[in-house]
């Protein structure tokens, strides 16, 4: 069974750093610590992590609290914490959620109980009551990705309204006047601030704001299906459709083309997100880019210095965004050929 000393002679460092980076892996530089776990792992040492925690007083552990693993987005947000977090020696405990507060509250007691150090919330909900607040008057969680407009906590966010103001100018740039929207869920702030931020854009441009263009989603394929079908029905049709989120955007694409509809030749279809299959979709989608594995290691790396009490404050850290036009979206087209549109069945 190898020891410690012989990991340390493997990296090439004492035996006080070994277990400094096992212990207390933020007190470590990058570089050592790295030459440390390839020691780890070459060597196949296997720490006493029950004895690493009574020294240390931490179990190494971060709990992540995700509405649903479904989501692709997500999914990329998870590997960068992964990556992260496993170069400081710390694993996610990932539990998915699928929104309910009470199972949110449930996860944060392992914090309180000290089955866990921290925790990383991907939804605009604080788990915690006020009594979990530090010395510092931070809570020992972040809020990334949907966040509360007021959390004793850093938060990490895109700047949602800016991208969607982006999007939607992009969308007018082409000549489309009549542009609807697939919101997201109700109660999300990521669809007050992307609806914001497309109404800014129509404001800037002259052109009334009106709300039969708004169509209710859920952030899903079959919410951009069905919101398709009555974007179809509409006595006006629009010659755009704006969708919250990727998913929205393919469910909606595969409504217009089995109606009889050309995207983009005969209507424009944008997304949000840029997850791996928009590239990739027929057409690939016009869509915003988020840098989800970067949130993921912002989110760790900011829950760490909270942890270590390098913070003494809530940061709020604004991830940059992208617009990548691809071949969904194109000039607006006359809307003559609205009469050939076939009835789908839902």
């Amino acid at each position: 069974m190898p020891n410690i000393r012989e990991v340390a002679e493997y990296a090439g460092v004492s035996v006080a750093t070994v277990s400094r980076t096992l212990q207390q892996p933020e007190r470590v530089s990058p570089k050592t610590r790295s030459r440390v776990m390839e020691a780890v792992q070459a060597t196949g040492y296997k720490p006493n992590l029950m004895a690493v925690k009574f020294r240390s007083g931490k179990t190494h552990n971060l709990v992540v609290l995700v509405p649903t693993v479904a989501n692709v987005f997500f999914a990329r947000v998870i590997s960068g914490m992964q990556e992260a977090a496993a170069e400081q020696g710390y694993a996610l405990l990932l539990a998915n959620t699928m929104g309910d507060s009470r199972v949110e509250e449930d996860y944060a007691k392992m914090v309180q109980t000290s089955q866990a150090d921290g925790l990383i919330q991907l939804r605009a909900f604080n788990p915690f009551d006020d009594a979990m607040a530090n010395a510092q008057g931070l809570l020992p969680m972040v809020n990334a990705c949907e966040v509360l407009d007021a959390v004793p906590c850093p938060t990490v966010t895109l700047d949602n309204r800016a991208a969607a103001r982006a999007m939607t100018e992009h969308l007018l740039s082409l000549g489309h006047t009549r542009i609807a929207m697939i919101k997201g869920p109700q109660a999300s702030p990521l669809t007050r601030e992307r609806l914001a931020g497309y109404r800014d854009a129509l404001t800037s441009a002259g052109i009334c704001y009106d709300d039969a263009l708004l169509f209710p989603g859920d952030f899903t394929l079959s919410a951009g299906y069905q919101a398709a079908g009555s974007i179809l029905k509409s006595r006006e049709r629009s010659t755009a459709v704006f969708c919250e989120n990727d998913e929205t955007a393919m469910g909606a694409m595969q409504h217009f083309k089995q109606a009889g509809l050309r995207v983009p030749e005969d209507i424009s279809v944008a997304g949000f997100d840029d997850i791996a299959f928009a590239a990739y979709c027929d057409p690939p989608l016009t869509t915003i880019a988020q840098p989800a594995e970067e949130f993921g290691r912002t989110a760790v790396s900011q829950l760490l210095d909270v942890l270590s009490g390098r913070t003494r404050r809530a940061p709020k850290i604004i991830i940059p965004f992208d617009l990548v036009v691809r071949q969904s979206t194109g000039p607006a087209p006359d809307t003559t050929h609205s009469s050939h549109i076939k009835e789908v069945a839902s």
